[in-house]
């Protein structure tokens, strides 16, 4: 399930649990420390006592001409205990140390010393027993309560510090994250603006880290969409302009022909004829128009449909289905093999899209001549050539000269022709023929065969 925190109250709650875990092992490792030492220390304090008790000569029978007071006095207590489990204390003692088996052990030989902590009426005392003669073991005791204040003292002072660290380290948290996350919330903010206006309005960067890179990024697919915006608004308005000349003399014809029937004045047979002929060509112009413009807003088709070929085959067949379009013309090739990787469908529509435009700019009995040497296809024809200023626009969509536009056409032959080759890396350029009319060129990454069966083909076909 997925988390329903924002990022910035998941930031600050892991700081805040990194905080609390250390400060968890810290304040459980100084009460350890803490505890050692101070069980160590009355463990020092016992041995010393006991090893001074020996030393003075106090033994059972004086120990009970000693007032409890005395030992009482320093919080300690002390006592003989026999090997037959008989216990000797000072005089006047009341509660006795909670002696046991361990120390009966030392009293009777079997272990030299002894020490461990035991429960006296609710308080806990450390106990140490060492082998004071063959018959006794000194019982020495001091009470854990000093030592037990100081441990809960360090628990307190360990919760206040874990708890103020934690509060303080989920506000850093908090801080941090917001401060660091102010760069997302603006491109969030951006995206939302983008999603609930349209506007491709780029955002400010500021510095040069991960989230400035992702801001940068973030504007250049703004600009991106915005240049594809753009496209889409400029095709669909060429389109527009290029739909409406045909449309408009279309609906014309039929509108005349409608109102020659309805009035009952039927226009002689060759007008009629004249007028359903030039209905069914505006219908072809539409027709090559819209496929034009879907082959131009095509996608770049996937890896899948490209395959090895011989650009010089896709040329000749180009050639064969030209030569049925345009048999006045006389068409020559000079083809070398030339295999590349591509879509041969996408080549094919390029090339007859440069033999169809050399056709109709050619005259009746023009000669068009096609090279194809190293990879480049050149095709030249012998109509009127294209103008100095229109050199650097005839691949552009929609575009036609002053000379084309009394020719039919849509404007979009060329520009599929630039498409094609930008898709197999390719480039194409204009410019004149020896001629003196056009020369349409376009280029294709490959190479020549390993070896080549047959010499290049040369052929006329008329």
């Amino acid at each position: 399930m997925r988390s329903r925190l924002s990022l910035r109250t998941r930031v600050g709650a892991l700081a805040a649990l990194c905080v609390g875990v250390a400060v968890a092992l810290t304040a459980l490792a100084v009460y350890l420390t803490v505890s050692t030492q101070l069980v160590r220390s009355v463990d020092e304090s016992l041995y010393k006592r006991a090893s001074d008790t020996l030393a003075s000569s106090l033994g059972p029978s004086s120990l009970v001409q000693i007032p409890s007071e005395a030992f009482l006095a320093s919080d300690t207590r002390v006592a003989y205990m026999g090997s037959n489990s008989e216990l000797i204390l000072p005089r006047g003692e009341e509660s006795a140390l909670p002696v046991g088996e361990p120390e009966l052990a030392v009293a009777q030989g079997r272990e030299d010393h002894h020490i461990r902590t035991a429960d006296l009426k609710g308080e806990n005392y450390r106990m140490l027993s060492v082998r004071a003669s063959d018959r006794f073991a000194l019982v020495v005791g001091q009470s854990m309560a000093q030592s037990e204040w100081i441990l809960d003292r360090v628990r307190i002072v360990s919760l206040l510090v874990g708890g103020i660290g934690v509060v303080g380290a989920t506000w850093a948290g908090l801080s941090v994250a917001q401060a660091g996350l102010r760069p997302v919330r603006r491109l969030t903010e951006a995206a939302e603006h983008v999603a609930r206006t349209q506007r491709l309005d780029p955002i400010e960067v500021e510095g040069k880290d991960e989230i400035a890179r992702l801001a940068y990024s973030f504007n250049e697919m703004l600009s991106a969409l915005n240049d594809a915006r753009a496209r889409q608004a400029r095709l669909v308005a060429d389109a527009g302009h290029e739909l409406r000349t045909p449309l408009t003399s279309m609906r014309t014809n039929l509108d005349l022909l409608a109102q020659s029937d309805r009035e009952g004045d039927r226009l002689p047979p060759a007008d009629r004829a004249q007028i359903i002929d030039d209905v069914r060509a505006q219908a072809e112009e539409l027709s090559q128009l819209m496929g034009d413009l879907v082959e131009l807003s095509r996608e770049d088709p996937p890896r899948e449909s490209r395959e090895q070929l011989d650009f010089a085959d896709v040329v000749r067949d180009a050639l064969t289905r030209v030569r049925r379009r345009a048999p006045s013309v006389t068409f020559t090739a000079d083809l070398r093999p030339w295999n590349v990787h591509g879509d041969p469908h996408v080549i094919g529509r390029a090339v007859t899209n440069l033999l169809d435009n050399a056709a109709k700019y050619s005259p009746s009995d023009g000669t068009v001549t096609v090279r194809l040497h190293s990879g480049t296809l050149e095709v030249d024809d012998e109509g009127p050539g294209i103008a100095d200023e229109d050199l650097p626009h005839v691949f552009e969509r929609f575009y036609r000269s002053s000379e084309a536009r009394g020719r039919p056409g849509s404007g979009l032959g060329l520009a599929i022709v630039r498409t094609a080759a930008e898709r197999h890396d390719g480039r194409v350029s204009a410019g004149r023929a020896p001629s003196g009319g056009a020369r349409l060129t376009m280029y294709l990454p490959g190479s020549p065969p390993p070896t080549e069966a047959e010499p290049p083909s040369s052929a006329s076909l008329a």
